[in-house]
């Protein structure tokens, strides 16, 4: 694709890591946003293209943070072609066990979080014909017993659909991206499955969708691992 200004949340590591690095490599414009600032310094030292990457410490939860993420990235770069809305979490504990008071800033980061980064930047992509991409997982089209997470990436189905149905009339792409079971940090400390799949994958399924031509809106992504059985 022609060169592009892209910004990605939560993208310090896993897909939005790898996102971002491929993206940079080949030649285009990336701003990546991160809650921890060392974190985010870490990665950016890592990645070098100094010129071309811009690193902003953002909560994807706060709309503040969020706006200033946007419009930062617009002024530093002049225009924006495209988002992909990755930040967002698993916390471990079902629905009747656990503790319940760790949930709100899972379900405030993975459902609140895309909504107010397709908010801050609908008339930025209206302005460049861009496209948005949201990081699903395949537990938003499976159910399982008292996940709340699982919950969550439902409601990023939801509303990767109603957000196509209104950006389309403004010209702007909608992509959903759902990743099966994928080698990253997020299982925090949970035994990895043998057959996950590494996290490049998906950050080429993400650039496909951001290489598609004008007119063209790839709606759904669902990429698993072979041997995954759900």
């Amino acid at each position: 694709m022609t060169s592009k200004t892209v910004l990605i949340t939560g993208a310090t590591s896993g897909i939005g890591a790898h996102t971002a690095r491929l993206l940079v490599d080949r030649g285009h414009r990336v701003a990546v946003t991160g809650r921890n600032e060392s974190r985010l310094k870490t990665f950016l030292d890592e990645a070098g293209h100094p010129d071309r990457l811009l690193g902003l410490v953002a909560d994807a939860a706060d709309w503040q943070a969020t706006e200033s993420a946007v419009t930062r990235t617009v002024e530093h770069f002049g225009a924006l072609d495209a988002a992909v809305a990755n930040a967002g979490f698993m916390s471990g504990d079902a629905i009747g066990a656990g503790d319940p008071t760790l949930w709100s800033p899972m379900v405030l980061t993975n459902v609140l979080g895309p909504a107010l980064l397709a908010h801050a930047i609908l008339p930025h992509l209206e302005a460049t014909g861009g496209r948005l991409v949201l990081i699903g997982s395949v537990a938003g089209l499976k159910n399982s017993p008292a996940n709340l997470y699982s919950a969550t990436k439902w409601a990023t189905t939801g509303l990767a659909e109603n957000l196509r149905l209104h950006a389309t009339t403004r010209g702007i792409g909608v992509t959903l991206v759902n990743p099966g079971m994928i080698d990253t940090p997020f299982w925090q400390g949970v035994s990895v499955p043998p057959f996950a799949l590494p996290p490049q994958p998906i950050a080429e399924a993400i650039c496909f969708a951001l290489d598609q031509p004008t007119g063209v809106d790839v709606n759904t992504l669902t990429i698993r691992p072979m041997g995954q059985p759900a």
